[in-house]
């Protein structure tokens, strides 16, 4: 995938750039892997639960297989596809058997080369799904499962991959996309590669429209809202926030305020991810 800046011939289009889709092989989707997506618009019991959500064009969901149950079964690449719900592509495959299935595409992944998941080791090319154990130390992973048999649930971005570091004993270490480090069952299943996509990050929206197609509703600062419904609120023109940290609309410290509170899974963690530089 590239990225495509047209000439600015209005003002959303100045400073805005678009995806290509040389990549993908066919338009429409493989209509039984496909289901309706209900739009929640960020709301529980009909109450904002996330601010910021809404609207946005009509999606539907992928049937994605994260738990590749199907073992010892080579499948071969049919499409490489376009997913509006993730920045990823995916990927259809056949197996063996017959069975179709949608799968998370890794980069360089090409309609016609064959991926398979294995519990005995194997050849580490992309796509290839092994336990960290038998993957080779150094190697990108990625759709890394937290426990095993329960399916991917780490590094699914667009562009995204973690690093295996070591295997010892019951557990694996990996470096995750974060700069984190942490330990990982050895049994636990990934992916050889990166994820596909990787200049997803790089497109620029341009324009409020195209953020509002996304569902993503415009942010308002705190400081220009009235008292009664912010605690930056309030004061007279360009004012400071009156207060000696940030805080959020609920009146909890913002910026910079650790928000970790699973505590259970402390001990697997190695080293924190790198905060970002003010």
């Amino acid at each position: 995938m590239g990225i495509r800046v047209y000439k600015p011939t209005t003002a959303g289009r100045r400073n805005s750039s678009v995806q290509t889709f040389e990549d993908v092989t066919v338009k429409s989707p493989f209509k039984p892997l496909v289901q309706s997506k209900k739009q929640r618009a960020g709301r529980s019991g009909g109450k904002i639960a996330v601010r910021h959500k809404g609207g946005g064009v009509k999606r539907h969901t992928r049937i994605i297989d994260w738990k590749f149950e199907k073992i010892d079964i080579p499948a071969t690449v049919k499409t490489i596809e376009y997913d509006p719900n993730r920045g990823a592509r995916i990927a259809l495959v056949a197996y063996a058997d017959g069975e179709k299935r949608y799968v998370l595409a890794p980069k360089g992944l090409k309609v016609g080369m064959q991926i398979a998941t294995s519990n005995q080791k194997g050849e580490p090319q992309i796509g290839n799904r092994f336990p960290l154990h038998l993957v080779p130390l150094g190697m990108s992973v990625y759709n890394i499962e937290l426990q095993p048999g329960r399916g991917g649930q780490l590094v699914r971005g667009a562009g995204t991959s973690a690093m295996l570091l070591a295997v010892e004993g019951d557990w694996a270490t990996v470096k995750m996309p974060s700069g984190e480090t942490r330990m990982v069952s050895k049994e636990c299943m990934a992916s050889i590669g990166d994820v596909s996509n990787p200049d997803w990050r790089l497109i620029r929206w341009g324009k409020a429209g195209r953020t509002r197609m996304r569902s993503i509703r415009p942010t308002v600062r705190g400081k220009v809202m009235n008292p009664v419904d912010h605690p930056h609120g309030g004061g007279e023109a360009r004012n400071s926030i009156g207060l000696k940290h940030p805080k959020t609309p609920q009146g909890k410290p913002a910026l910079g305020v650790k928000t970790r509170r699973n505590k259970t899974s402390n001990k697997f963690i190695l080293s924190r991810r790198k905060s970002k530089k003010k």
